[in-house]
């Protein structure tokens, strides 16, 4: 009888504890994929853990891509490893009508993405491992990053911008995107570009963005990374957003085009290495 009674308190104590280590949290060392309902659908995301004791939090990085990208893009798979390694979380995601985020990509448009944001801004805010939210954007992934902090303002830790498309709404109001011309008097129903179609929704609200109007409301620390020889959008675009910041940076990297295929390390060290700076004070 003693047995039993010794045997039967062992597996209460034993209940009770696996209960107590329900109300705490564990992160592991880990990357999975999660779907945040989007603008006009389910956003496809990878969100990417460090390992955490109990209880213990960190910072998150939510990264963008740009037009035509996706969160697969080896740079952004070397970014989230990056932080991942420096004990910061990440979540990277397909804009809709990219990837494997659904909406088509005709309907596409820089406010839509700004919503998306928003969405996965919500998601994370809901996380709770985490204590503190930076945002980090590539070309027009930089757009939506630095327009949506604008509108956050000191509700995040820090930007990063690379390679920064703010030609967005010069090139829109002037005939031109991507590379392509059209005129401003009479928009088409679409524009093509490699296989894609850029509808004119696109078109007509790139124009009215007030892009550097909106960024300029967050004063907090930004870090614009941008290649001198950037072919798809100028280094003086990046010293505009360097301009308008209060506590903005500029790192040029000498020869680097747009993508920074010649030495994306050295791109990525240099975001990874001034988040680590702000979130980990």
């Amino acid at each position: 009888m003693k047995n039993i009674l010794t045997v039967l308190t062992i597996i209460f104590f034993a209940v009770i504890s696996c209960k107590e280590k329900d109300n705490n949290f564990k992160i592991n060392f880990e990357s999975k994929p999660i779907q945040i309902k989007g603008s006009v659908g389910n956003l496809s995301a990878i969100l990417q853990t460090p390992d955490l004791p109990e209880n213990e939090k960190c910072p998150i990085v939510i990264i963008m891509h740009g037009i035509t990208s996706f969160k697969e893009r080896p740079i952004f798979i070397i970014l989230a490893d990056k932080l991942q390694s420096e004990g910061i979380a990440s979540i990277r995601f397909d804009f809709n009508g990219h990837g494997e985020s659904e909406g088509e990509f005709i309907d596409m448009t820089v406010p839509k993405e700004i919503e998306d944001a928003r969405a996965v801004y919500e998601y994370v805010k809901s996380l709770n491992f985490v204590n503190g939210i930076s945002l980090l954007g590539h070309s027009q992934g930089g757009v939506v990053a630095s327009m949506f902090g604008g509108e956050l303002k000191n509700n995040i830790q820090s930007i990063v911008l690379m390679a920064p498309a703010g030609i967005i709404e010069d090139a829109s109001k002037g005939g031109i995107i991507l590379g392509q011309a059209f005129n401003t008097n009479n928009i088409p129903e679409y524009i093509e570009f490699n296989n894609n179609k850029i509808g004119s929704d696109y078109i007509k609200t790139a124009q009215t963005l007030n892009i550097y109007e909106t960024a300029a409301q967050y004063e907090g620390p930004v870090c614009i990374i941008h290649g001198t020889m950037d072919e798809l959008v100028p280094y003086s675009y990046g010293e505009k957003y360097r301009d308008i910041y209060k506590n903005g940076t500029l790192y040029p990297i000498e020869g680097e085009n747009h993508s920074f295929s010649n030495d994306m390390e050295l791109a990525t060290d240099i975001a990874v290495d001034f988040i680590k700076s702000i979130v980990k004070k």
